[in-house]
């Protein structure tokens, strides 16, 4: 199976936002990543309700939407409405994360669980079987452009494991640092899904860098 590419539109030039929602649409990438940030879990703020459901008119590809925010449960509707098609969660934010995973598979979404680079991949062990996707942060979450951190590599191993040995169909997804120098590396570990966000749209042909990305081998 070919590897999936989900340019982060945190990244994009929100000055010219359906611009860089059309070159997306275009270039050989897969999803819309949309990371949604409250300032509470993590310390920076980012799109709100009605900038996803503008995105979503104009996408043509999967919105996967990535929350890091507290209480997830009370929006799960509100992100199904505007559009989302993937709702990952992260696991220090939930409670009860059975039933929040449960709670996304009725609105009809993928569901997803992220990791921040400190939480081990064995808390997913009694859940892994009903995940879509498990998202490790291979940055400190919240902000852009920060520094891959190497453990990553790691993690991924240890995720591929608990999925072979669970029979689970998750996809392994990581957020944070991915350039074309560690892609490979990624890939050999055991990654199928890469969001890039700084690498895509500062380069100086952001669809060009995605199918770089996209034509990746290891």
């Amino acid at each position: 199976m070919s590897h999936i590419i989900a340019p982060s539109i945190l990244a994009a030039d929100f000055a010219n936002l359906q611009r860089d929602i059309e070159m997306v649409n275009q270039s050989e990438a897969d999803w819309f990543h949309i990371d949604v940030m409250d300032g509470v879990f993590v310390p920076n703020i980012s799109f709100g309700m009605p900038v996803i459901s503008a995105i979503s008119k104009h996408a043509e590809k999967t919105m996967d939407v990535h929350l890091m925010i507290v209480e997830p449960d009370r929006f799960i509707k509100d992100f199904k409405k505007a559009g989302a098609d993937i709702l990952t969660v992260h696991y220090e934010a939930c409670k009860h994360l059975h039933r929040t995973v449960q709670a996304i598979k009725q609105e009809g979404m993928q569901a997803g669980v992220s990791l921040n680079p400190h939480t081990p991949v064995a808390v997913l062990e009694d859940i892994i079987e009903d995940l879509d996707l498990v998202l490790l942060m291979s940055v400190n979450p919240g902000f852009g452009g920060q520094s891959f951190i190497e453990n990553t590599y790691k993690k991924i191993a240890q995720l591929k494991e608990l999925i072979d040995w669970s029979g689970s169909k998750a996809v392994i997804e990581i957020d944070g640092g991915v350039n074309d120098k560690n892609a490979p590396k990624l890939l050999e570990a055991g990654a199928t899904a890469l969001v890039a966000g700084s690498f895509v749209f500062n380069s100086n042909d952001p669809s060009q860098t995605i199918k770089n990305l996209k034509d990746v081998k290891w």
